[in-house]
């Protein structure tokens, strides 16, 4: 039996700098403070990292949402969310491999920053969160969400991301025209 590949650290480098970029973006293109993400938690973590339930067929990324307590403190009040973006690296790895033209960095870039869209709605209640993986989410919310991410991303320059709005144009167009 084949074992999934899992990012190497020169991989793992282009992946906490997409997250840098994806966190700033974000924060910029929803006006938020950093405060703001501390606020609704999240953290990101690759597959090594991932507990079964976590790991994914097909999509490249999923969010999963936890409910943390603050620490000795036992009231209800002290309860918060946190979201877990769970990469899904043998995924994205494949595909960046199939796809001759796809770049891991701006792959990453794009992915991310998708997540954190998602994440950013689930707190601003733009969209329920309902302990679905990525690929039970409504077509029309990843619609939406590939938009903002095409919208957030756009005046962005890193090379290859043209590849990767091309990659993801399907979702992006309206269905039915």
């Amino acid at each position: 039996m084949k074992t999934a590949r899992h990012f190497n650290r020169e991989e793992l480098l282009k992946v906490d700098e997409a997250v840098k970029v994806s966190e700033e973006i974000v924060n910029n293109f929803y006006k938020m403070s950093s405060g703001h993400w501390l606020k609704n938690r999240y953290d990101i973590k690759t597959a090594k990292d991932l507990a079964p339930h976590e790991c994914v067929d097909g999509p490249f990324a999923q969010v999963v949402k936890y409910e943390g307590r603050k620490k000795d403190v036992p009231l209800g009040s002290s309860l918060f969310s946190l979201y877990q973006v769970c990469l899904q690296d043998h995924a994205i790895l494949t595909m960046v491999s199939k796809k001759g033209d796809l770049s891991l960095e701006p792959f990453l870039l794009y992915i991310l920053t998708h997540e954190l869209v998602h994440i950013v709605r689930f707190s601003k209640f733009k969209q329920r969160y309902e302990n679905k993986n990525e690929a039970d989410v409504t077509l029309d919310e990843e619609r939406k969400v590939h938009k903002l991410t095409h919208t957030i991303l756009k005046p962005v320059s890193v090379s290859g991301l043209s590849k990767v709005f091309g990659f993801y144009k399907d979702w992006l167009s309206v269905p039915g025209s």
